[in-house]
């Protein structure tokens, strides 16, 4: 990215002006005539006169619901590289509903979303998420200034790249922080015109306010602002950031920005190009698998042909496949399914077949992977973080390690954000687009009970796609009994323990 985002350091100071009187967050200069500061509203919890129930309130909140109004400021970097920070004053708190909504229905109660820090306690308000701030700077007017380059989340699609930029720890140390960059792509979309975003961007506490930013011929457009940058799901630390709209901020706050006498211009249309792909889109390989209470993933290998993980369809129960629907299409019909062969429990390999009663239709078979270069980058599709809501998500890495034994790959390891009901899901090659394996799981140390998502373990396809290709010659499920039959290194690496040694915690 050649032109450096237009983001800052927000300062939020009590009356007393200590460093422990108020906080600190990022922000996103929208505007330099008049210059405007974006930021979240989280920053401002301790002086809200109605305490944590203003969060509740359906419209914006003026500079008076404040007790006493802090002292504001922003830091910047300035032209000849060094810092400096400019005096600012509250416009108003502004709530951004079609983001509310989405997190209401795709981040319910049932899954016990937390945001912001590990601790219960300390997590954010999660009825603060939806609330951002806007901030005047006189410091920033100029008079050949602008509003900045923006992008609607409307255009986003799964998968996309975007870039993250946000201050750690807020206005902590801007000399080492500010304006801090992290790569990732879109992960899921939810809401009104994709109000609420899911990214793998690796942002920090105190990025909040930061923005993320498209890439786009012109330069970088801002298209969504960070409103948590760290999420547990139950016990499970989720490692994405969630995001909110740019767009739909800008259409909840155009009352207030008009009564302060600013015209919100309209965010340009824009839609990403997206790579060719051969019309094998990995998001029609992926399906979710339902059987009973328990869902994961799966990977179509043909019409009526899907490969998941043993561990998902244990149930006995009706089996339920749903296939991903690509943009812009009309959500898939529920298919009926049997499981034709699972691996025994005692088997390293965790994997079940499933012959499905229909075909899917239009489906485009995907190219498969007969090698596999560590370091090369790879993505990982299932329907892990947002799960049935939002349909698949999609996090990326690198193949950070190829286990071999005998010379032939038995495992691959990813740097890839992989939750639970990601089992079973499709890893693909980010350059070829081929399918590499089916992911098995993620990580989880049992005895400090954390679990890691960017450490997770594949199965490869070519582990697999010579029993596919005899059983589907065959019709025969003992194709797969090789499975059952693996030797003792492929078991002693699936054990994570190496032999002769002490059994592994993980």
């Amino acid at each position: 990215m050649a032109a450096a985002p237009p983001c800052c350091a927000v300062r939020v100071r009590g009356a007393g002006g200590g460093d422990g009187d108020g906080g600190g967050g990022s922000g996103l200069v929208l505007s330099r005539r008049p210059g405007l500061v974006l930021c979240h509203a989280a920053v401002f919890a301790p002086f809200l006169r109605a305490g944590p129930a203003a969060w509740a309130r359906p419209s914006a909140l003026p500079p008076s619901a404040l007790r006493p109004c802090p002292r504001l400021s922003v830091v910047l970097r300035g032209e000849a590289g060094g810092l400096r920070e400019l005096g600012a004053r509250l416009l108003a708190l502004v709530p951004c509903a079609p983001f509310r909504q989405a997190l209401e229905r795709g981040l319910g109660r049932a899954e016990r979303w937390r945001f912001g820090a590990e601790e219960e306690a300390a997590g954010t308000d999660p009825r603060a998420l939806p609330w951002f701030a806007w901030l005047r700077v006189p410091g920033l007017d100029a008079a050949e200034g602008g509003w900045a380059a923006r992008a609607s989340a409307g255009c986003l699609r799964k998968g996309q790249a975007l870039l993250a930029c946000g201050s750690p720890f807020g206005d902590l140390c801007p000399e080492l922080f500010l304006n801090t960059l992290s790569r990732g792509v879109v992960s899921n979309l939810a809401g009104e015109e994709n109000a609420l975003v899911l990214t793998d961007a690796r942002c920090l506490p105190g990025t909040e306010g930061g923005a993320a930013f498209v890439p786009s011929p012109a330069g970088p457009r801002a298209v969504a602002v960070i409103a948590a940058s760290l999420c547990w799901k139950g016990a499970e630390w989720v490692g994405l950031t969630l995001l909110c709209s740019l767009a739909a901020i800008l259409r909840c706050s155009a009352a207030v920005l008009g009564e302060a006498g600013v015209a919100v211009p309209p965010v340009p249309a824009w839609v990403a190009a997206v790579p060719a792909s051969g019309g094998r889109d990995p998001l029609g390989w992926t399906a979710l698998v339902e059987c009973g209470a328990t869902w994961g993933s799966g990977v179509l290998l043909a019409p009526r042909l899907l490969l998941t993980c043993r561990h998902v369809v244990e149930a006995r129960a009706p089996l339920r496949v749903t296939p991903a629907a690509g943009p812009g299409q009309d959500a898939a019909a529920v298919l009926w399914g049997r499981v034709v062969f699972a691996t025994e429990e005692s088997s390293p390999f965790d994997v079940a077949v499933v012959e499905l009663e229909e075909s899917v239709p239009g489906f485009v078979p995907p190219c498969l992977a007969s090698t596999f270069l560590p370091g090369e980058e790879v993505t990982v599709l299932g329907f892990g973080a947002l799960g049935r809501a939002c349909g698949p998500s999609v996090t990326a890495g690198i193949l950070s390690a190829v286990l071999a034994v005998a010379g032939r790959p038995v495992m691959l390891q990813t740097t890839c954000a992989v939750h639970g009901g990601s089992s079973g899901g499709p890893l693909v090659s980010s350059g070829s687009g081929s399918l590499m394996g089916i992911v098995a799981s993620n990580t989880r140390d049992t005895g400090a009970g954390a679990t890691y998502p960017h450490l997770n373990f594949c199965i490869p396809i070519t582990v697999l796609q010579p029993l596919v290709a005899r059983y589907r010659r065959t019709r025969d499920p003992a194709a797969f009994a090789g499975l059952n039959r693996a030797g003792d290194g492929v078991r002693a690496a699936w054990q994570l323990q190496q032999r002769p040694g002490h059994p592994s915690k993980l």
